[in-house]
Formats: C-alpha cells, sequence, structure tokens
C-alpha cells in the first residue's frame, strides 16, 4: 500500500467519523429540544392526579432521557426503568405520525416498544436493565458498581410517589427497602442476583422492575 493510498484511507476515515459525531450531537439536540404533545401532560394528569405541574414535567424529563439512552445504545434493547414514563412513552406512540418522525430525526429509525412478556427470553429483561442503568449513570456521572445516589429515570417513581412504580434503593438492607429493587445489584456483572426486571408481566412490566423496552 502506498503512501497516498494510505493517507486516503486515513483521511476518509477521519472525514465519516466527524460526519458521525456530528450526527449524534444533532440527534442529542433534537431530543433535548423536542416539544412533546400536550395530551402526554393531560394523560400523566389523569392517570397520577396527586402529581403537581412540575412533577408531571419531571416524568416528561425522564421521557426525554429515556430516548437519549436508546439513541446512546443505538439497536441494543434498554429497558424502562419508570412505570410513569412508561404510560407517558404509550401515550406518545399513539401520535403515530408525530412519533415516527420523532424516531427517524432522533434515534435514526422506529423505536418499537416491547413489553415485558414479549422478551425473547428470560435474560433479555435483564441485561435490558443493567444497560439501562449503565447508560443512565454515564449521563450523569455516577460510578454504576458504587452509586452515591439514583439516575434520575432509577428514582423517579419513589420521589413522586407513583403507586404502581418501579422503586429502588441504593442501601437494599435499609429499613423501609423491602420490596425495592437493588439499585447496587444492577451494576453488577450478570452472575448478580437481585437484578430487578425479573418478573413478569404486561406492558408496564407488572412485577418487574422495568416496563417495555425500545428494540
Amino acid at each position: 500500500m502506498t503512501l497516498t493510498t494510505s493517507l486516503f484511507i486515513a483521511t476518509s476515515l477521519l472525514m465519516a467519523y466527524c460526519c458521525w459525531r456530528a450526527l449524534c450531537r444533532r440527534r442529542e439536540a433534537f431530543i433535548a429540544d423536542y416539544r412533546f404533545p400536550e395530551r402526554l401532560r393531560i394523560k400523566l394528569a389523569e392517570r397520577y392526579p396527586h402529581l403537581s405541574t412540575q412533577q408531571i414535567q419531571q416524568v416528561l424529563t425522564g421521557l426525554r432521557e429515556y430516548f437519549q439512552l436508546c439513541r446512546m445504545a443505538r439497536r441494543r434493547m434498554v429497558a424502562m426503568p419508570s412505570q410513569a414514563v412508561d404510560v407517558a412513552w404509550h401515550e406518545f406512540i399513539l401520535y403515530t405520525r408525530q412519533y415516527r418522525d420523532f424516531c427517524n430525526k432522533g434515534l435514526g429509525r422506529f423505536l418499537h416498544h416491547t413489553p415485558n412478556d414479549a422478551m425473547p427470553h428470560s435474560q433479555a429483561a435483564n441485561a435490558g436493565i443493567r444497560r439501562a442503568w449503565r447508560l443512565a449513570c454515564a449521563r450523569e456521572s455516577i460510578a454504576p458498581r458504587q452509586p452515591t445516589r439514583l439516575p434520575l429515570l432509577f428514582a423517579l417513581d419513589a420521589e413522586l410517589g407513583i403507586a404502581d412504580g418501579f422503586i429502588y434503593r441504593l442501601d437494599c438492607g435499609a429499613s423501609g427497602a423491602a420490596g425495592a429493587y437493588c439499585a447496587s445489584h444492577i451494576g453488577c456483572s450478570s452472575g448478580c442476583a437481585g437484578t430487578g426486571c425479573s418478573g413478569s408481566g404486561g406492558d408496564s412490566g407488572g412485577g418487574g422492575g422495568c416496563g417495555g423496552g425500545c428494540d
């Protein structure tokens, strides 16, 4: 291979990488600035009447954050750690044309919702919630194996008092942690116990630690 050829290949690869990075930044900015349909707020207020306007906005911030995780994961499945955010996602999908346009511009593909009980095997949901944990921790500068706080999507349901929500705890031996998912276990390898999202259920995950996933 001649020096000229090597330089051409190196330049082409660098240009391709720069174009890819620019595309990633555009998609990230598009998701960050996107205005969701007003109906999502109305639906959340109907489902959770105890939420204030500011708290409903927190849920929509969580939905935006979930889409950012799916963008980062590309085509790998990311489980949904929040029941309230899952409700907002379901409502958004009903706006089929708008949702499709959002997916194309923000993700470069259509983002399907896969219910927990439709996962190809039991480990798929566990892998999805661990991936959600790692990506959420990365975005919020949290050490995934030794977290000092929960990422937004994992803290939201407990903070907002969502009755059917998915509750996570940092200190799994603490009083009041019964029935909650152990966040520190999620950050472990696949051999750790109690990784969450292990229960079966319908579209919202039922007894598991997550709702449906992006596929």
